[in-house]
């Protein structure tokens, strides 16, 4: 896949967010009418492009509805041992970095803490939280297989 791409009420925001998760713009451009980006980091590349005159978009992680794209998925496996202890920190990162920017940075959103899953033969801890227009990404790690133990 070459991208996922992200619709925001607004671009400078949601690059200050992405950043923070260790995103990083690699190509600034317009559209027809917009401005817009492509940011890389966890794994992935990600579109950015500003909606003028945005709406409020759907709540896809709390109504259960809800039907279309639903999340952004990615896998920490590499990156952490520890998912809670991962997204202590980042909620220490954006504290710092909406302290110094708040017209920047929001505070961070949790959908839902760190929980382990069973999913086919694996054991993930998963974990959701909102970008600034709220669109749920999940991150996630492997912990084992259920024939381990």
């Amino acid at each position: 896949m070459h991208h996922a791409s992200i619709r925001t009420a607004n671009i400078f925001r949601a690059i200050a967010f992405y950043e923070q998760l260790g995103f990083q713009v690699q190509e600034r451009f317009t559209t027809e009418y917009t401005l817009a980006c492509w940011m890389e980091g966890l794994g992935g590349r990600i579109e950015l492009i500003q909606i003028p005159e945005p709406k409020p978009a759907p709540d896809a992680f709390g109504d259960e509805h809800y039907v279309g794209y639903y999340h952004l998925s990615f896998d920490l496996t590499t990156v952490t041992n520890d998912l809670t202890h991962w997204l202590g920190g980042l909620r220490d990162r954006i504290l710092q970095a909406a302290q110094a920017q708040p017209e920047q940075i929001q505070p961070l959103t949790v959908l839902l803490e760190p929980e382990q899953q069973m999913i086919g033969d694996r054991v993930y801890e998963v974990a959701f939280i909102a970008d600034t227009d709220g669109l749920p990404l999940e991150f996630l790690r492997v912990m084992g297989s259920r024939d381990e133990g």
